[in-house]
């Protein structure tokens, strides 16, 4: 059994809060785009309000970095672009206390696969939304979802900010 959300991408930006809904059309998540902090820093909250998780650039790496954080601040994920991806992109994630995953395919597209070892754990697509500024986030059973989608959202940040870095 999968869950998955959907996410309008052109909500994704900095300063602005947007909803993750469930594939019902019910919102879920609401991302809070915090404005007044040097980095980069976006809120992940349940439907009350209540804080779950946030994402944070990280200053003065050598590759492009983010950080899921949990409600305390302490790193749960820390993702980085892979220097070298050719055909692909490619993105690594190093989850604390629990297996890495591995993000590979077309980024800018909204197609691509989370796996950890071999296993898909869960895939980003807009093949299943007929709104083309829509793409889904499909998530296998047994994983954290917010963390899922925080490096989802993390990703997609990253993949657009670098698009914008080349015009």
């Amino acid at each position: 059994m999968t869950t998955r959300y959907k996410i309008r991408q052109n909500l994704i930006s900095i300063g602005d809060d947007f909803w993750i809904e469930n594939e019902d059309g019910k919102k879920v998540f609401k991302v809070d785009g915090k404005v007044l902090r040097i980095r980069k820093t976006l809120v992940f909250e349940d439907a009350k309000g209540k804080k779950l998780a946030q994402i944070q650039e990280r200053l003065l790496s050598i590759k492009d970095t983010m950080v899921v954080e949990d409600t305390h601040g302490k790193d749960l994920a820390v993702i980085k672009k892979a220097l070298i991806a050719p055909l692909r992109d490619r993105w690594s994630v190093n989850v604390k206390g629990g297996p890495d995953l591995d993000v590979q395919g077309n980024i800018l597209d909204h197609e691509y696969t989370i796996k950890q070892g071999r296993d898909k754990v869960a895939e980003i697509s807009k093949k299943w939304f007929r709104l083309t500024d829509t793409y889904g986030v499909e998530i296998d059973d047994g994983q954290n979802d917010i963390l899922i989608l925080a490096i989802a959202v993390a990703i997609d940040m990253m993949a657009h900010d670098e698009d914008q870095k080349s015009k």
